[in-house]
């Protein structure tokens, strides 16, 4: 036979497993086309995920498909979705395992033997009772570059794992990671809708009191404006006056937002609130002189919105302006009961506006105060580490909820029940201010370079927004003594000022 005569033949001969190879490959990417369907149709993430794992274990052929995200706050890698294991219940160092060693060096890996590869983590199998043979692994990379948590097979029912699985499950991973970022997105969207609805609550309610109060004293001016005739008429004027500092001192917050949105949106609010201002003008002329008084008081008010002040930084001694803000705060406090510790580094030195740093200490302060029953205790730290001064304000409060921690920085808030909120004196228990002030301190760290975290333990005895703390350690019925109080709930506010942006510069 000839050469030419045996070509074909083997060509003939291979046709057959050429079509068997193809119709496999098309059955593979008709399976993924099927995932990318169930990515957009499907906004339920658990119900996503599940899907997702079971589909890829299925047309790769494998025991178990697992999904490990990165947590940064405590640099691990935590389970997301297992199709045999429950949601985030394993957990292990970012550098742990053979998942660890995928994320930190962002490449894939392919083990055939894993008890004879000394990255392989062997806690899992103990935990969840299974015997990993091999495993392939691959990081999960989204849109911006950052690696975001890896995606594993484990045990491939026919043989080992090979290059077309590598290359099918890094088609796999894109879905992946679109779903986990759509489900970063969704639960963002939830909690801002949480946040309107608190907004539109909290704005009801704390705008009905105050205007109320001012409506009614106006109406009593208009009918006392002789003060020698009845003297009751300052006494009216000065409840006035309260109920608009209030409201203004709001808005004075809403001032420091303002000047950092963007120019677009600003100019719309401030259009508002400039009408407002030429109506105040207006009715001021027609306004019997005490009426005119009040009127030229708001009028003066809203004229600060549009005036910038344009102030320097300067140096401060931390530990000398830490104690001059406790002292305004002591001074507001009334006869509130409350002991604070100090814990002052002496030497810390920074560079920054004075009203940028008095507008944050006394935000937290402010905020720990009323969040904190008398008896309790609130602690001041001051330190540097890392490149950075740090300060601390740490509360022995109540503490908050884990849905209302999402909020805190959000603004116009309160982490009560709306049904029990109520707006009492500043630095009272339980005050219910706006939440401004949080707000205000994460715009000024956007602005300004700082940074700002939050931790908080809500106290279990009081678990929901609608329980209530007696605002008295001594009168608290579920614990025996005041230390028993202090170890149950709190929260910590602290704020980083990197030193390559703050330092004191050398003389």
């Amino acid at each position: 036979m000839k050469s030419s005569d045996v070509e074909p033949q083997i060509a003939r001969e291979a046709c057959p497993i050429e079509a068997e190879t193809l119709q496999d490959q098309l059955r593979q990417h008709r399976m993924l086309l099927e995932l990318g369907k169930a990515l957009v149709s499907e906004m339920d993430m658990d119900v996503l995920f599940d899907l997702i794992m079971n589909r890829t274990r299925q047309f790769m052929g494998t025991e178990r498909c697992s999904v490990f995200l990165f947590d940064p706050k405590k640099n691990q890698l935590w389970s997301r979705v297992s199709t045999d294991l429950r949601n985030n219940e394993v957990r292990f160092s970012a550098d742990q395992g053979i998942a660890g060693w995928v994320f930190q060096n962002r490449e894939p890996l392919r083990i055939d033997d894993a008890y004879t590869d000394p990255r392989f983590y062997r806690d899992v199998d103990r935990l969840t009772h299974f015997k990993t043979r091999n495993i392939l692994c691959l990081p999960l990379i989204n849109r911006h570059g950052d690696c975001i948590g890896t995606l594993q097979i484990i045990n491939k029912i026919s043989g080992r794992f090979n290059e077309n699985d590598l290359e099918l499950l890094a088609s796999v991973c894109h879905y992946i990671t679109i779903a986990l970022e759509n489900a970063r997105l969704y639960d963002e969207l939830k909690v801002l809708d949480k946040a309107k609805e608190r907004v539109i609550n909290h704005l009801s309610h704390e705008l009905k009191t105050p205007l109320s109060i001012l409506s009614a004293a106006l109406e009593l001016l208009a009918r006392q404006l002789n003060e020698a005739e009845n003297p009751r008429i300052k006494k009216t004027v000065n409840r006035g006056r309260r109920q608009l500092r209030r409201l203004l001192d709001l808005q004075g917050k809403i001032n420091d937002i303002l000047n950092q949105q963007p120019v677009r949106e600003q100019r719309q609010l401030l259009n508002i609130i400039e009408n407002a201002a030429n109506l105040v003008e207006e009715f001021r002329e027609e306004y019997p002189p005490v009426q005119a008084e009040i009127l030229e008081f708001i009028a003066e008010r809203l004229h600060l919105l549009f005036t910038v002040e344009e102030n320097l930084p300067e140096q401060i001694h931390i530990a000398t302006f830490f104690r001059e803000m406790l002292q305004e705060a002591r001074s507001a406090m009334d006869s509130r009961e409350m002991v604070f510790k100090e814990v002052l580094d002496e030497g810390l030195e920074i560079r920054i506006e004075r009203s940028v740093l008095s507008k944050v200490v006394a935000g937290l302060l402010k905020n720990a105060i009323e969040n904190t029953p008398d008896e309790g205790l609130i602690e001041l730290y001051a330190e540097k580490k890392e490149g950075a001064v740090y300060l601390e304000v740490r509360d022995c409060g109540v503490g908050v909820t884990a849905i209302n921690s999402a909020l805190i920085f959000g603004g116009f808030f309160h982490t009560q029940d709306t049904d029990l909120y109520s707006s009492k004196r500043p630095y009272q228990f339980n005050a219910g201010g706006a939440g401004a002030d949080l707000l205000r301190i994460k715009v000024f760290s956007e602005r300004f370079g700082f940074h700002v975290d939050f931790q908080t333990r809500r106290c279990p005895f009081i678990p929901t927004d609608t329980d209530l703390c007696p605002g008295r350690i001594s009168k608290c019925s579920f614990v025996s003594d005041r230390q028993g109080c202090l170890t149950t709930g709190g929260s910590v506010f602290s704020v980083k000022f990197p030193l390559d942006a703050f330092a004191v510069p050398a003389n």
